[in-house]
């Protein structure tokens, strides 16, 4: 199996960026799952039913989100559709949505960390008791782990190396240069990156984010569109047969 893992995608840029490059890559990797982080979509926060839409026209066959899920009310009653759009795993029993969904023949799997970003039920926990309640696992299992902190990221990689296919990272939108197989089997990387604007700060306008550290007062962050886009991903082999990563690389362009 051969799967394509696409970063935090922010705003229209990014959804642009993924419809013009998607259906080629498609084609030319012979891919059989696209999993996206689409958290950002809708203007840099949140997620809606048509920005979701957009995703899943241009060949995502699966959306994974984070802390910002709930930015935008309207995917709220959509999280219990039949669109494939996930959120994290570890809230609370009550929550609407999902955790996790098959398509085909992997599991997608999504959790939020705790350092840094908020009050949510323990990612580590959440994702033992799921490996325990599968009656009919697929052999491949893809967790994307949304986080701040590396340490955090990296702590549960090791902890589900040779449980999970492969844990990778998102939310901090900045790519990491650590792609590598653990050595029972699952493939991991730190974060994945973003498919945004090259000339940001992780996807908004440079002047938001400068007036917000130099003034210390609030002020909105608009989605950056200028100069060339960024699409940054990873690309995963797994056998078949016994659902471990055999390879993976990071796999990132540019849209001019």
């Amino acid at each position: 199996m051969r799967v394509l893992i696409i970063g935090d995608v922010i705003g229209k840029p990014g959804r642009t960026a993924v419809r013009a490059l998607l259906p080629e890559l498609r084609q030319e990797l012979g891919l059989d799952l696209v999993i996206a982080n689409g958290e950002n979509s809708a203007g840099g926060l949140g997620i809606t039913p048509e920005t979701a839409e957009d995703l899943l026209s241009s060949g995502v066959d699966a959306i994974t989100t984070g802390n910002h899920v709930w930015d935008q009310r309207e995917i709220i009653p959509h999280l219990d559709s039949s669109m494939p759009i996930i959120r994290p795993l570890n809230y609370p029993p009550g929550t609407p949505g999902r955790g996790q969904i098959r398509i085909g023949n992997a599991l997608v799997v999504n959790l939020l960390g705790r350092v840094f970003i908020g009050t949510v039920d323990c990612p580590f926990r959440a994702m033992d008791q799921l490996l325990k309640d599968l009656t009919d696992p697929p052999k491949v299992i893809i967790v994307d782990m949304h986080a701040e902190a590396t340490s955090e990221k990296q702590a549960i990689g090791w902890y589900v190396n040779g449980r999970a296919s492969a844990l990778v990272g998102t939310h901090t939108h900045v790519p990491t240069a650590d792609a590598r197989i653990l050595p029972k089997g699952t493939a991991y990387v730190t974060d994945i990156g973003m498919v945004g604007s090259a000339n940001s700060v992780i996807g908004v306008e440079v002047e938001d984010v400068l007036g917000r550290f130099l003034t210390q007062t609030p002020r909105r962050l608009n989605v950056a569109n200028s100069g060339p886009t960024l699409f940054q991903s990873v690309l995963i082999d797994f056998d078949d047969m016994t659902g471990k990563a055999t390879e993976i690389v990071r796999l990132d362009k540019e849209l001019p």
